[in-house]
């Protein structure tokens, strides 16, 4: 009896990672797929200057037009809601690698863990019928949390920390994106050139675009900090709208727009070739942690 409690425990620790890392990898596809759909819509604005949203809402709205959008949409929150479930077992297990068991990637991992049940709950409610919870969503979000935000009692200190912050994220992924940190949470070992050739090339691309669109938002935060004006407060779709305005065009959006597709492919590879090294508080075998 005492022989078989211990196998048994492993087992169990076994099959509950086994379920958590099948739940990541579905959560790194599901955010594939809106990377790409976001990335190919501000695509077309930069080329044509349609009036599509290049945000959450406008890739749910373009996935409900299918003919099997319910299907799709109910896909993409059960695999968001995956990628919740790892994030959260890591703030509750620990994170792999050697510094997993930290308290800050404890609260790292429970902050993204939250950010993916959010998305999860509101790709969900789009499915349901309540368009009104992705459609047109982060530009007004930015204005009302924003607004609330500005009404606090140093409200104005608020907003520009927070603003800084998001800045910082922005600059980091981008950075770590150029410097390839990426390849330690891979099987990059395993890979053949030519798969390490992908990873490369959007890693780096995705990376870069994903944090110049973040540094983006944190810097119209900033701006509205500044002006204690919510209005200057910009979403996803209104940033990347924004590029337009500087110097290079249209063609800065392109560029950035390209590097979100890219990062959409990234995260397919992600999904297919993260490094499942298990943590070292003896927690199930999960990917290891990376962008949010």
């Amino acid at each position: 009896m005492t022989t078989t409690r211990p196998h048994a425990a492993a087992a169990g620790r076994t099959t509950r990672g086994d379920a958590v890392r099948a739940a990541a990898r579905a959560g790194f596809a599901a955010r594939g797929v809106l990377y790409l759909l976001v990335g190919a819509l501000a695509v077309r604005i930069g080329l044509t200057g349609t009036g599509e949203q290049a945000d959450r809402g406008g890739a749910l709205a373009r996935i409900a037009a299918t003919p099997f959008g319910t299907v799709l949409l109910w896909s993409l929150g059960i695999g968001l809601a995956g990628m919740a479930v790892w994030r959260l077992s890591e703030a509750v297990f620990g994170a792999a690698g050697p510094k997993g068991d930290k308290p800050h990637k404890r609260v790292l991992s429970a902050g993204r863990g939250v950010f993916y049940a959010g998305s999860a709950f509101l790709v969900l409610s789009f499915a349901v019928g309540e368009r009104g919870s992705g459609e047109g969503s982060t530009d007004r979000q930015s204005r009302d949390v924003t607004s609330r935000l500005l009404d606090l009692p140093g409200g104005r200190w608020w907003v520009g920390a927070v603003a800084v912050g998001v800045v910082a994220a922005g600059v980091w992924i981008a950075g770590r994106a150029v410097l390839r940190k990426y390849r330690d949470r891979l099987v990059w070992g395993r890979l053949a050139s030519y798969q390490r050739r992908f990873m490369d090339v959007t890693g780096v691309a995705g990376g870069v675009g994903r944090g110049l669109v973040l540094a983006a938002l944190g810097f119209s935060g900033v701006k509205a900090a500044v002006a204690f004006d919510p209005r200057e407060a910009k979403g996803v779709d209104d940033v990347i709208r924004s590029f337009t305005q500087t110097p290079a065009g249209p063609w800065l959006l392109i560029v950035v727009a390209v590097g979100l597709v890219f990062f959409g492919l990234f995260s397919f590879g992600q999904a297919k070739w993260r490094d499942p090294s298990p943590s070292v508080t003896g927690s199930p075998s999960l990917p290891r942690g990376g962008w949010v």
